[in-house]
């Protein structure tokens, strides 16, 4: 009886220790990836309609 608590508490903690640590990393890929972002990002806007057409010059 004694055995079979032992190992089951066993199984939950490592369990629980294992969703933590996948929760911390998706969200520190999640926050590097935000980072990234802004850093490498185009902080203007490029508009691609209107405008004049190109002149083809040969």
């Amino acid at each position: 009886m004694v055995r079979t608590k032992l190992i089951l508490t066993i199984i939950a903690t490592v369990v629980a220790l294992g969703g933590t640590g996948l929760w911390f990393l998706i969200s520190e890929r999640q926050t590097a990836q935000e980072r990234r972002e802004k850093f490498f990002g185009s902080a203007k806007e490029h508009p691609t309609s209107g405008g004049e057409k190109m002149k083809i010059e040969w």
